[in-house]
Order: C-alpha cells, then structure tokens, then sequence
C-alpha cells in the first residue's frame, strides 16, 4: 500500500490513477463524485496498463478512481459504513476488542464519515465479498471494488476526499474474513447438521450473484429480480439473499434501496406472503443518500 503513501490531497485524479497503474494496481474510472463504474464491465475491466489508464482520464478528468478488491490487486478490504441508526464503528470496536482486524496495512477515511481498512489478501484461498447491513459492516473481496484516494464526493452540499489517515509501519498479515462474519452475524446453532441441500443451495446463492453482478444498465433490475425469485423458490432466507445480492447489485450500479425492493418483491411472488424474515430498516437506506461525515475513531 505504499502508492497511497505517494497520494497527496491535492494530486490530481489523472496522476493518481496512473501512479496505481504504475505500481502494478489495476484501476477504472467511476462516475465523477460517485461509485458507479464508467465503464463497460465495471471492475471487470480494470487495467494496470499506463496507456489505457491515461485515456480514460483524459477522456474523463474527473472520473473518481475505483480499484478491484481480492485476487486482482492482493488487497480485501473492510468497509465500515455510518448511515441512518447504524453505525459500523460499534461492530469495528467490538471486533477489535476480539483481535479480528489485526493486520490492516492502511486506513481510509471515507467522504461519508466511514473507514475503509486495507488488509493483504490470503493467497490460500478465495475471500468473496460479503454485507452485514446490520452492523454496518461490510466486506469487499473477491467479486468487489472500492473508491481509493483522492477520489471524491459531495454530501449534503459538502465536497468531501477519500484521505488516506494511517500507514502501518509493518508488513500486514491476512485477514480472516468468515471469522469476521461470524462474530457479526452468528450462524444458526443447526447450520452444520443442515442437509447437503444446504451446501448446493449455498453455491447457487454465489452463482446467481456473481451472474447478477455482470449484468449491464437496462438488464440488472429484471436480472436480479429473476435471480431473488430463484432463490426463493429453494427457501433461500432472506438474509443470506441479501447478503449475496446486496454486493452483487452495487457492483451492477443499484442501490441497496432498489436491491431491497426488488428482492422484497421476488420473495413475495413467489411465496405469496412476505419474506420470512423482515428486512432490516438500514438495508432499505440507500448507501448514497447525503450523510453529516464524523471523525472516525482510534484504531490503535
């Protein structure tokens, strides 16, 4: 992570995304103060490769620099989220309390008033990206991105950077991730007697997400409705569709409002009541609504 030590405040979003490409970090343009890929094929099409990256931002001087999580860069990231009545930074205390995110390389601090952790990926095995919107905590791996510094964006009339707050001083150590998930989100008392329906409903639930995130503008509300619908019908819960679908979406260019309705709807045409578990307040808040940005809180 040491490219992020070389971006200043005020480097240019051209320099900066030439200095991660020159670096070796694939990077592709998002829309100029937002999230959403300006790009066919969204992270898909991230590119290390200097001349590209030059032509995208000289045909896009203001596009904000989005960057691949996971395998594709060796970087997974936390994402702690501050919106309507949750506030991530409760479950980052409480997981660090528990020695869960020792090892992070780098903090950002996020124009919303959130923070993103940067750890190395575990070249071992696959890190999918996760959400627990409960918390406000969420999990960008393989299958995921993030906006990097100095990207970024205006809330509430104000025009706030992606600032870079700390550099740790020793190499990172890999983070695992579904112990994380665990301790924010307990797994049931019987999900390890479930049935071998169980362990295929879960690999069509990351199929069908990864199918949905490559759906492009004109195919993604109808993609992941047919999708939701799909899930439904093998008694998927509710929570764990969007767990899958809420990432998988965001990557399409929904909000997690429009996920949330979509899915909502799904489950009920095909079960004909609603879900069977409520969706939580926080999810049906869409993560770009304008929010007062806060001072993150001490890691160390």
């Amino acid at each position: 992570m040491t490219t992020l030590d070389h971006i200043g405040r005020w480097v240019s979003l051209r320099q900066s995304a030439l200095a991660f490409a020159a670096s070796g970090v694939p990077v592709f343009p998002c829309a100029a103060g937002g999230k959403r890929p300006a790009v066919a094929g969204g992270f898909h099409s991230a590119s290390s490769d200097p001349e590209l990256v030059h032509r995208w931002w000289a045909a896009m001087p203001s596009a904000n620099i989005g960057m691949p999580t996971g395998a594709a860069t060796g970087l997974v990231v936390i994402d702690v989220d501050v919106h309507g009545s949750v506030n991530g930074y409760d479950a980052l205390d409480g997981a660090k309390r528990d020695g869960l995110i020792e090892g992070w390389e780098a903090t950002v601090r996020t124009p919303s008033g959130g923070l993103h952790l940067f750890f190395p990926a575990d070249g071992n095995s696959e890190q999918r990206s996760w959400q627990s919107a409960r918390t406000g905590i969420d999990f960008r791996g393989d299958g995921g991105y993030v906006i990097v510094p100095p990207s970024l964006r205006t809330l509430a009339g104000s025009t706030q950077r992606y600032e870079v707050l700390q550099l740790a001083g020793a190499p990172g150590r890999a983070l695992d991730s579904q112990r994380l998930r665990d301790h924010l989100d307990p797994p049931p008392r019987d999900k390890s007697r479930r049935s071998g329906q169980s362990t295929q409903q879960s690999v069509d639930v990351h199929r069908l997400a990864e199918w949905v995130a490559r759906r492009q503008e004109g195919e993604r509300n109808h993609g992941l409705f047919w999708a939701a619908c799909k899930m439904a019908e093998h008694m998927v819960p509710t929570s764990e569709a969007l767990d899958a679908l809420n990432a998988a979406a965001e990557q399409a260019g929904l909000s997690q409002r429009e996920t949330a309705t979509t899915v909502r709807s799904a489950y009920r045409a095909v079960q004909g009541a609603p879900p069977q578990r409520s969706i939580p307040a926080s999810v049906t808040t869409s993560r770009d609504r304008p929010q007062p940005a806060s001072n993150p809180r001490a890691l160390a």
